[in-house]
This record gives structure tokens, C-alpha cells and sequence, in this order.
């Protein structure tokens, strides 16, 4: 079965296959984990948005502990107001990864936002892909971007463009897997200092590996 879901008045085909039929015949030692579900953000999600957003952000970047300029960051990057706004900001598109009712993920789109090295064509952010560090591994992370690549095209996006951190090797080495290809260095600004960043870019329609 394709996972589908909607945003707005539309449907959107993430493109990925989900199996929607339990084994039969086969004897269980332990229960089955809850499926996870992709679904377009709604106003109610901001405060668990923010928390969840809080948490994954820490365990990526304050890994030597925590301090003034990453606090501040985090309490206000990620505050249930915040989230609230890109809610209902018409360029933001956000959608999560919903678990038993426990928010476990989520992408973040800036639409018509443009980077001046990213590819010519009508460009889109993927702001951010979080996911919690006990889902990582599991293809999460893939199904969130497919979602996020087929709404940004669905709203006309041609190249798809993102800033990870330099020194986040994961993150550099999950999208090179998907098609996206580094165009240079960018910077990354916190209260006067600069951190190296990367822009991966992919033009849309092309095949994403699995």
C-alpha cells in the first residue's frame, strides 16, 4: 500500500510502500511496535514540535555539555510560540511522524526560500528533518524526506536545498545516499560566532535510494 496523506485540499503520495497487513500464522514473543504514521502539523502539535525539537537539536549539537549561547538557541528557536507562528505561516509546510500519539519526528519546509550557490530552479529549504534518537536507523528519516520532497513538489519546488552542520557526519552521509549533492560552503551565525555548513541540493523528480 503507498502511504498517502493529506495537506490542505490535497493528497500527497510520499512514494513509499508501508505494509498494512499484520503476519499470520506466526506465534509473537513480544508485542509489536504501534505503526508510525506521516501526517501533515496541525496548531495542537507546537508544544511537542518544540520540546521534541529541543531534544534532538541538544543531542546533535551540545555534545561537550551545554552552554549560554546553545541555551538560548534552543529555549528560543523552539518555543512553543514559535512553532505556533510557522503554523500558520503560508511558506512553512510542517509535518511529523506520530507514533501512538507520541511525536517522534518531524520536517520542517521553508517554501520560495532561495540559496544563492543551491542549483538555479524554483528553490525550497528543508529547514529541518528531526528525529529522535531511539528511531534513527529504521528508515524514519527517509520517510520523512520523501513526505517533505513530495509536498515541496507538490507546491511547484524544482530544486531542494538544506544546510547541515559540517562536522554532522551522518546527516552529510544520509543525504548523499538520497541524491542530494554538496554545492559549497555556507555559514551558520550564533550570537557572533560562525559555524561551517554545507548546501546539499536535489532536483526534484530525480530517483531517491531507498
Amino acid at each position: 500500500m503507498r502511504e498517502l496523506w493529506r495537506f490542505g485540499d490535497e493528497m500527497v503520495d510520499t512514494g513509499v510502500l508501508v505494509d498494512s497487513h499484520p503476519l499470520v500464522g506466526h506465534t509473537r514473543l513480544t508485542p509489536m511496535p504501534a505503526p508510525i504514521h506521516i501526517r501533515p502539523a496541525t496548531p495542537e502539535d507546537a508544544l511537542c514540535l518544540g520540546v521534541l525539537a529541543i531534544q534532538v537539536f541538544l543531542d546533535t549539537y551540545a555534545t561537550n555539555g551545554i552552554r549560554p549561547q546553545i541555551a538560548r538557541e534552543a529555549l528560543g528557536a523552539f518555543s512553543t510560540e514559535r512553532f505556533s507562528q510557522h503554523l500558520v505561516d503560508r511558506r512553512t509546510l510542517l509535518i511529523v511522524a506520530e507514533q501512538d500519539s507520541h511525536l517522534v519526528g518531524f520536517a520542517q519546509i521553508t517554501l520560495d526560500e532561495v540559496h544563492e550557490i543551491a542549483p538555479v530552479g524554483v528553490q525550497a529549504e528543508l529547514f529541518r528533518l528531526y528525529v529522535q534518537e531511539p528511531f534513527t536507523g529504521q528508515g524514519l528519516g527517509t520517510r520523512l524526506l520523501h513526505a517533505a520532497e513530495a509536498a515541496a513538489a507538490q507546491h511547484g519546488t524544482t530544486v531542494f536545498w538544506l544546510t547541515p552542520w559540517v562536522h554532522n557526519h551522518r546527516a552529510l552521509a544520509f543525504y548523499s545516499a538520497r541524491g542530494y549533492t554538496d554545492h559549497g560552503r555556507t555559514w551558520f551565525r550564533l550570537e557572533g560566532e560562525e559555524h561551517e555548513n554545507r548546501v546539499l541540493a536535489k532536483r526534484l523528480g530525480e530517483t531517491n535510494a531507498a
